[in-house]
């Protein structure tokens, strides 16, 4: 009987975990990162200083997703 709970238990988890990726839009993006750069960007952090040139090429390659207007 305690390990029916027990199992009943972690599927309950599983779906509630699949449910919360679902509500946050997780499953929309085809990966978590853009590419090497910004895998390395996001593990290594950033250690060249940050220019316009920086700055166009985080945007060209679409790290950022969407702006929310409003938000700081």
């Amino acid at each position: 009987m305690k390990r029916i709970v027990v199992v009943l238990l972690g599927v309950l988890f599983i779906f509630g975990c699949g449910a919360a990726a679902r509500e946050s839009g997780y499953y929309e993006h085809d990966t978590m990162y853009r590419n090497f750069s910004h895998l390395k960007f996001s593990i290594m952090g950033f250690k060249e200083e940050i220019t316009p040139k920086v700055v166009e090429r985080s945007k060209k390659q679409d790290w950022w997703g969407y702006t929310i207007e409003g938000s700081k």
